[in-house]
């Protein structure tokens, strides 16, 4: 990795300004931010690792309409940096290959069933079919990227079935957990949720929420609200 560019990049997002780190890093090559803007997802500061979550998505889908194999080969880093044998723990992949997919739509097509398959639980070993994540730190940022893909392709998640793993989350010992798969379900109007959501209006349980380039503090209740009044709006 080119230490320069990786400390100029570095730079770049940990700025305030999501739209002037838009701009500073359009002004690289994409192939080239690759590397950085993953070293940048193990960085400890919040909103670097968010804005890196952000511009990471970005670069995949625009690297996606030049190089399609090269895009590809950045979602097979990020799901090996979920795996066991990787040595890693993978922190920021969902997140980041959620935002890749909501801006490109090949990209969706070809990945979607494996983000998904990171909420469902193994079977036996002679047909596994799902790649379940234990932590509840993973859980929040997959759980994250689900409302993120959500909030543009709620009818393909619901023709994909996702409502019945999502619920099971609501019973998480984790309050981002509970909160995040509120806000993913109410994302997706899924009305099989809304007695399951009921439950959750005294749960002060708080969760923080990056949406739109900031970070907001809130509560299970207050998610869980706001998905019942998107039902209610509907």
């Amino acid at each position: 990795m080119n230490r320069k560019i990786k400390k100029q990049v570095l730079t770049v997002l940990a700025g305030s300004d999501l739209e002037e780190i838009r701009r500073e890093l359009g002004k690289y090559d994409e192939h080239g931010l690759v590397n950085p803007l993953f070293s940048a997802l193990l960085r400890p500061e919040e909103m670097l690792r968010w804005h890196t979550v952000t511009l990471f998505g970005e670069v995949v889908s625009r690297l996606a309409e030049k190089d399609m194999e090269a895009a590809r080969i950045v979602m097979r880093r990020f799901l090996w940096s979920l795996n066991d044998e990787s040595g890693g723990i993978g922190w920021g992949s969902p997140e980041a290959m959620a935002e890749a997919m909501v801006h490109h739509n090949r990209l969706c097509a070809e990945y979607l069933h494996m983000l998904i398959s990171y909420m469902l639980p193994d079977g036996a070993l002679e047909h596994q079919d799902g790649n379940y994540l234990e932590l509840p730190e993973l859980q929040r940022g997959l759980l994250w990227g689900i409302g993120r893909l959500a909030e543009k392709r709620a009818a393909l998640l619901r023709e994909k079935e996702v409502v019945p793993s999502l619920l099971t989350y609501l019973s998480s010992p984790d309050s981002a957990v509970r909160g995040l798969a509120a806000r993913a379900l109410g994302l997706l109007q899924a009305f099989p949720a809304v007695e399951e959501l009921k439950r959750l209006s005294g749960d002060r349980g708080q969760v923080r929420v990056y949406q739109e380039g900031v970070v907001v503090l809130t509560t299970v209740t207050a998610l869980a609200a706001e998905a019942l009044a998107r039902f209610e709006n509907s």
